[in-house]
């Protein structure tokens, strides 16, 4: 009878059913902005417009996305500096197109310092954008970093890591991995606060950087014979809620158990992205074969 009245229940249930279908607008493209600037480097800004929620990506549409011709301002508090446009010719006859220091006029240019705050002023197609960053001082440090074979695994390995995290609240950073002549690639879980491990010195793992564009099946290890290199930044709030909120929507994405977050941007006038100060330290390890 049990089963019987289950089974009823069930029928029931899926009879009422009501599908429903949602029209989705297309929205108009938005300005995508990724700049940065690091200590002892210039400043970096890529420039595109965000695509349709349902195209299907190809190299031909990512190509047709960057934007040029802005007139980018950065400012320092001391000086303003425009930034040039450059292109980088990539395979398949595609470029890759950033703004930077303009080579032809060094005496405004400037690079990334410890505990300054930087202006970028943005202008294209008749709108403006601003945004602020600060590099902090980066205090939390590196104590030592070394590797162990993993158990029952003779090529597989674990990187570890020593870091003292300084007193006070607020020290946010965010850790990218190099292996042998691949880029640096940030974590699946990239940036962390200090919440829980404020002024304490601790041990952790770290996992290598992923890269987003490819397949992530097999990037989680480190290997016996790689040279890494980890590179860990302080950042500032607005630069760790960023990506803490990308990061999370990455995660979230084909779940549909997740609840929704919009993702939290520091540039004005609705464009999406970020403008971060980086403070980056390096550690190198060499795991022998």
């Amino acid at each position: 009878m049990r089963c019987f009245l289950a089974s009823l229940l069930l029928v029931l249930l899926f009879g009422c059913e009501k599908a429903v279908d949602f029209k989705l607008d297309a929205a108009p493209p938005g300005l995508v902005v990724e700049a940065t600037i690091d200590v002892g480097q210039s400043p970096r800004v890529v420039l595109s417009k965000s695509l349709n929620y349902f195209s299907k990506i190809t190299p031909e549409l990512l190509a047709e996305s960057f934007v040029h011709n802005a007139v980018i301002k950065i400012s320092n508090g001391t000086s303003t500096h425009v930034l040039k446009e450059y292109k980088i010719p990539l395979t398949g006859n595609y470029n890759l197109y950033f703004y930077s220091t303009d080579s032809s006029n060094f005496s405004t240019a400037f690079v990334g310092e410890l505990g300054k705050s930087y202006t970028m002023t943005l202008q294209h197609e008749a709108k403006e954008y601003k945004a602020t960053t600060t590099i902090p001082v980066q205090n939390k440090r590196i104590d030592s970093i070394w590797w162990k074979p993993r158990p029952g695994d003779t090529s597989e390995v674990s990187v570890l890591l020593k870091v003292t995290d300084p007193k006070g609240f607020g020290n946010y950073v965010r850790y990218f991995t190099k292996k042998n002549r691949e880029p640096f690639l940030p974590g699946f879980t990239s940036v962390y606060d200090d919440l829980v491990i404020e002024g304490t010195t601790y041990e952790l793992e770290v996992e290598p950087g992923v890269d987003r564009n490819g397949t992530l099946k097999g990037e989680r290890s480190f290997m016996r014979g790689d040279t890494v290199v980890l590179q860990i930044s302080g950042i500032d709030k607005p630069s760790y809620d960023f990506w803490r909120t990308m990061e999370y929507t990455y995660a979230s994405v084909g779940n549909p158990f997740s609840s929704p977050i919009k993702v939290i941007s520091n540039i004005s006038n609705g464009a999406l992205g970020y403008f971060g100060g980086y403070a980056s330290q390096y550690r190198t390890i060499i795991i022998p074969r």
